[in-house]
């Protein structure tokens, strides 16, 4: 019985720190391009920022062959790329205005986000 308590406790902590204390990774983009593995269920980084009206590209690299892990979509942007498996596939972002916008998967499992500064 106590096995089942500590087990139970331990899977509450767990979804706690999942969904309120998780601080996703971010990353600045300076110049140039910046590469996003897909993999393992997640993008890493998910969270870019980038200056305001500056093109920039991003590179994703599939590494997951999970079907959902095989588009990548920014809808603000009107963007959808099919993802190769193992192979890197190259988005070329205008110079956006200052906000975020979104960018996941075909069925939004997979999720990141792009802030302009």
């Amino acid at each position: 019985m106590l096995w089942i308590n500590l087990t139970g406790i331990v899977l509450i902590a767990l979804i706690i720190w999942w969904f309120w204390l998780y601080k996703e990774q971010s990353i600045r983009i300076a110049e140039g391009s910046l590469e996003i593995l897909v993999k393992d269920g997640i993008y890493q980084p998910s969270h870019i920022k980038i200056r305001a009206n500056e093109e920039r590209q991003i590179v994703f690299h599939r590494a997951d062959a999970t079907p959902c892990a095989e588009m990548i979509s920014i809808p603000e942007l009107d963007i959808s790329e099919r993802l190769p498996l193992n192979k890197k596939t190259v988005i070329s972002l205008p110079g956006l205005p200052a906000g975020e916008y979104a960018f996941h998967c075909q069925m939004q499992m997979y999720k990141g986000k792009i802030t302009v500064q």
